[in-house]
């Protein structure tokens, strides 16, 4: 390989990995009807259009969504275990050590007949658990999902968890006249998180603008300014947390980039 010394106000170490990565990439990008024959037509076309028909470029947008996936679906965990960890932390003290389990043994709080879905949830994580000699109230409670720990701000749940869980949120934002921050408020916020999840878990795209097939980004960076604004009602500092974790804006960026 030949390598020129211009002035190019690039140092010699940026200018080997530049000439590296893009011959690199030449050789190893794969052409885009092999990439369709993996993904499929039906699947890619949403990214040609919102790329005015330039493949290589819906290529690059298919892949950074992918990285976009990664980036945020780290972040909605590291906020889902620090969210079902304050829960149970507030539901200790309030229903016992063993709580999740006592919820759903009969006479247990989550054993009314319109709580059959959360019942049927934690049962079945638990049964699992106990079969296979793996039970302890910490297992328990790592193996439930966003969904579960969404629902405890429903009516039913907060009702028979005492009234307690917005204490999760000691710092939360006063309510005023014209916005309530309330246990509805809450849920709102979180059922919006567990869409976002959701959509990345079953591979969904979120670089799209809903509906769309034009490239939009604000809807992810508002999510992660609401997980932003949950750490810091509950007294999480969430900038130090994700420190050399959250990429999301720099991703967003090169994303918005491929609109042009």
């Amino acid at each position: 390989m030949t390598l020129r010394t211009e002035d190019s106000g690039i140092t010699g170490a940026k200018i080997v990995i530049f000439i590296i990565r893009t011959k690199y990439f030449k050789k190893n990008f794969m052409k885009y009807v092999d990439f369709e024959r993996f993904f499929s037509q039906k699947r890619l076309n949403r990214y040609v259009m919102a790329c005015y028909g330039d493949k290589r470029k819906a290529m690059t947008l298919y892949r950074y969504n992918l990285r976009l996936s990664q980036e945020m679906f780290t972040v909605i965990c590291c906020f889902e275990v620090s969210l079902r960890n304050a829960i149970d932390s507030e539901l200790v003290p309030q229903l016992g050590p063993e709580w999740l389990k006592d919820s759903v043994m009969p006479g247990g709080i989550f054993t009314l007949p319109y709580l059959s879905e959360t019942h049927e949830k934690i049962f079945k994580r638990y049964e699992k658990l106990n079969k296979n000699g793996l039970y302890s109230h910490s297992k328990l409670l790592a193996s439930l999902d966003f969904f579960t720990w969404k629902y405890m701000f429903s009516p039913v749940q907060y009702n028979q968890t005492k009234q307690v869980l917005l204490n999760v949120f000691p710092n939360k934002q006063k309510s005023s006249k014209g916005n309530q921050i309330n246990r509805q408020f809450i849920y709102n916020e979180l059922d919006k998180i567990n869409s976002l999840r959701n959509r990345i878990a079953h591979h969904e795209p979120i670089c799209f603008r809903t509906g769309q097939d034009v490239i939009y980004t604000d809807y992810v960076i508002k999510e992660l300014a609401k997980i932003q604004t949950l750490f810091s009602w509950m007294g999480i500092d969430g900038k130090s947390m994700l420190f050399g974790l959250d990429h999301v804006q720099k991703v967003c960026d090169k994303i918005d980039g491929l609109r042009y």
